[in-house]
């Protein structure tokens, strides 16, 4: 048997030509998805009785020929046969950078934490540590034995460890371990396609690892004992992942430095860890200073900030008291948060960070109708029970909150209300931050709070007024019929209770954030009627384009969804409300901004997108449809 460095599982046949498809979806997010994926890794194996995790980054340069394995990479990337176009494109890319004399490389070291568990008992299944599952093993990550602990975890979905072999020009990636006995070994992994070498197909994925014969004469993948070149050692307890062939792009110390912070701000304000990048260290005390220096970012100034959000996080989480809300899903269950929130009249884009209980922010919520108020807020669960629910979320990069990867029809629903309840609830507080901030008589000076205040004077005044309103029938003066109708509400006159703080406002508009039928969510509704000026409408043989832009309006509608009816205009101008059926007229209706296809209910085009103060539709039309028609569009959000 030939003795290699790197193995491959052998295979009867080639039957996929392609690069793994995450490999592309990880490359797409840089330089972020990598520190976040091994950060998240490091806080996860936190040993304990230790307060932080502590994790070293380091970005330099090393021979190609001190990256082990380095002869069998190249003479395995040679053997590579494209089977389309990007597989040609990645394979050429590949043969040009192991030409390499000099190679940039950066690694990630673990203090504080576990470790590996296993590595002496290989892949033979004798004791499945956490060796096992980490190097020999793809989409699945060891699942602890304390609930409490594997609920809390950062990973779920089990397609991380990929983020480090997508960031190599070469996809290969090695992992150095010291054992809590100090046992020091090493292995890595290596993401090709599938090929043929030396007169047998192999698999795409290899691994750095020794094989050994046992006594039934069967193969059994054995980890090597670390010897090799110092940038690949581990001394001490914890785990190391070393990338070689580094990207040059993502070969950038400042967008490390930005990703650090822009992950993990709250577990770094929270003492809980401490990053150090080349020679700088990122601890509670420093990311103050880093997220104020304009080297790292440049929006500094709360009317600038559009957007990165991390200098306004720690802003609002360590100047603002929290507000406790509930959120409940759709089963009536209760989910208790800590609501940081600011509300400066200054700020020109509002967003909510959603963060796990391991101080890794999950994405930049925009809250539906609340884009462009002036807040900034962090969401942080107050308990086991809701830090599970939000793991469940997370999609497979943990970059948002999702419900499409859930495959139960029931818990996809359950999760979808959740979701939109999250939106509805801090759209409640953020609404009572507004009243609070702006004056009874309704004058305000920032359009972008319009809508809210309008709805609420509106909804205030039915409350308040009681009048009387004539109605008439016939048109002959002698014979008309006078109704008078009285409204219902209370007289005006001055409120004897005295006026509650924002707080106990807040926490009454939570508990009035019930929801609606099915998996909608009350919300406000305002109707606007596009002017001309703002639609533009391209009428095809077959379909209809139309751009509704009110990004330049005075009157600016917040980003989120809507929904769209339209009238039929003559020459004069005169509107037929009701006259033209959607659905005759139109046999498909796709949303340009996310691809997804619109539904019509009671001639309406339900759910569109704003995107930056967009809305982009194409209509396939039918034979009924008339292109000569002129319409007149109303967006009701």
């Amino acid at each position: 048997m030939d003795r290699y460095l790197w193995n491959f599982d052998t295979i009867s046949a080639i039957q996929e030509v392609d690069f793994h498809k995450t490999l592309s979806d990880f490359y797409t997010r840089g330089i972020d998805g990598v520190v976040r994926e091994n950060i998240q890794n490091s806080k996860d194996a936190k040993l304990p009785d230790e307060e932080k995790v502590i994790v070293s980054i380091k970005c330099g340069e090393i021979e190609a020929k001190n990256v082990p394995g380095i002869d069998e990479i190249k003479e395995r990337i040679h053997s590579l046969e494209e089977g389309n176009m990007y597989a040609r494109e990645t394979i050429e890319h590949m043969k040009d950078c192991i030409k390499k004399d000099i190679v940039k490389y950066i690694s990630f070291e673990d203090s504080n934490t576990k470790g590996l568990s296993g590595a002496q008992y290989g892949r033979s299944g004798e004791n499945e540590g956490t060796w096992q599952a980490y190097a020999y093993k793809k989409g699945a990550h060891h699942t602890e034995d304390d609930h409490e602990l594997e609920g809390s975890r950062g990973g779920s979905h089990g397609v991380g460890k990929i983020a480090s072999n997508s960031a190599s020009d070469i996809h290969t990636m090695f992992f150095a371990n010291c054992d809590e006995f100090g046992n020091q070994h090493i292995g890595g992994t290596i993401q090709l396609i599938e090929h043929k070498y030396k007169d047998k197909f192999y698999r795409a994925t290899g691994d750095f690892t020794d094989i050994k014969i046992d006594e039934k004469g069967n193969e059994i993948y054995y980890p090597f004992e670390n010897n090799f070149n110092e940038i690949f050692r581990k001394d001490t307890r914890g785990l190391k992942i070393i990338i070689p062939f580094l990207r040059e792009e993502f070969y950038d110390l400042k967008s490390i430095v930005r990703s650090v912070c822009d992950n993990f701000f709250i577990a770094i304000l929270e003492g809980s860890l401490v990053v150090s990048v080349n020679d700088m260290e990122i601890n509670r005390n420093s990311i103050i200073d880093i997220v104020k220096n304009t080297d790292y970012y440049e929006e500094q100034e709360p009317s600038e900030i559009k957007t990165n959000f991390t200098p306004l996080y720690v802003d609002t989480k360590l100047n603002y008291e929290p507000l406790d809300i509930f959120i409940e899903d759709k089963r009536k269950n209760k989910y208790e948060f800590k609501l940081y929130m600011q509300y400066n009249k200054d700020l020109k884009r509002g967003r909510t960070a959603i963060v796990r209980t391991i101080g890794m922010k999950i994405e930049d919520k925009k809250i539906k109708g609340h884009v462009r108020d002036p807040y900034n807020a962090v969401l942080i669960p107050k308990g086991h029970k809701e830090d599970v629910f939000l793991k469940s979320l997370e999609n497979e990069s943990h970059t948002a909150l999702s419900f499409e990867h859930i495959k139960n029809d029931t818990e996809k629903k359950n999760a979808n209300y959740f979701i939109n309840k999250i939106s509805t609830v801090i759209g409640e507080v953020i609404a009572e931050y507004i009243r609070e901030s702006n004056p009874s008589d309704g004058k305000i000076d920032t359009s972008d709070i319009l809508y809210s205040v309008v709805n609420d004077f509106k909804k205030d005044l039915m409350k308040e007024v009681k009048s009387t309103v004539k109605t008439t029938k016939g048109k002959d003066e002698n014979k008309k019929e006078t109704t008078v109708i009285k409204t219902g509400g209370k007289k005006p006159g001055k409120s004897k209770t005295p006026r509650k703080t924002l707080k106990e406002r807040i926490k009454e508009v939570i508990r009035r954030s019930d929801p609606k039928d099915g998996n909608k969510v009350k919300r406000k509704r305002l109707r606007h009627s596009m002017d001309p000026e703002f639609v533009k409408r391209l009428v095809l043989s077959d379909k209809e384009m139309i751009m509704i832009d009110f990004s330049n309006s005075n009157n600016y509608i917040s980003d989120g969804d809507c929904d769209i009816s339209l009238s039929v205009i003559d020459g004069e101008g005169k509107e037929y409300e009701g006259e033209f059926n959607i659905v005759k007229n139109y046999k498909e209706i796709t949303d340009k901004n996310t691809g997804s296809k619109c539904n019509v209910d009671n001639n309406m085009i339900k759910d569109v997108s704003i995107v930056d103060g967009k809305i982009k539709l194409e209509l396939k039309t039918t034979d009924n449809f008339n292109e000569a028609l002129k319409f007149i569009y109303f967006v009701e959000v």
